[in-house]
């Protein structure tokens, strides 16, 4: 197995890890910053995620830069980065950090394109790549759910929700990502019409 694909099975492994310490009841330590008092699981899932974000980086950049492409890797790697942003989204719907709409559409829109993704490769046998719109929804949703988890220190200071601002963000380009990769590939759904 090579490093990128390491790395993606690597990110796999960390969500259930992630899981559980969500899992562990949250009044068992806090930190307190800027008056808001935020679970150490919290904290400790945020670094999770973040080690998981960076794996997401990582095994992509090596892959392509040191030609070590593979079909486990387009396979896995997708599918880690679903699992780890649903549930880390499920957790905090949970928790009533983010809205359950929002949680709803991301988790939709993350399914209808995987659907699409596989009916593409079925017709023409080519691998839908990621458009900047697409690319800008993940950023987004990765920094969102950081922040959301660290509630958003160090931004709390002053007064910044980042958390709640990127998940905006993040919902606006998941709905607009979503519609662009419909309307570019509309021609796959042509003999139904």
């Amino acid at each position: 197995m090579n490093l990128p694909n390491k790395l993606t099975v690597f990110r796999i492994v960390l969500i259930p890890v992630f899981i559980l310490v969500l899992s562990v009841p949250h009044k068992w330590a806090t930190l307190l910053f800027s008056g808001e008092a935020i679970p150490v699981n919290w904290i400790i899932a945020a670094i999770v995620f973040a080690i998981a974000s960076i794996t997401d980086f990582l095994d992509g950049q090596i892959a392509r830069r040191q030609h070590l492409v593979t079909n486990f890797g387009k396979f896995a790697d997708p599918l880690a980065d679903k699992l780890l942003v649903m549930t880390a989204l499920i957790f905090l719907t949970s928790f009533n950090v983010v809205s359950a709409w929002m949680t709803a559409v991301i988790i939709i829109r993350e399914l209808a394109v995987t659907g699409l993704r596989t009916l593409i490769v079925e017709n023409n046998g080519k691998v839908l790549a990621a458009q900047m719109p697409g690319k800008i929804k993940t950023f987004s949703q990765m920094f969102a759910i950081f922040f959301l988890y660290l509630k958003d220190m160090p931004f709390a200071a002053i007064h910044l929700p980042i958390g709640h601002i990127l998940i905006w963000i993040a919902v606006i380009f998941t709905v607009y990502s979503g519609l662009d990769y419909f309307w570019k590939n509309r021609d796959v759904f042509s003999d139904g019409m």
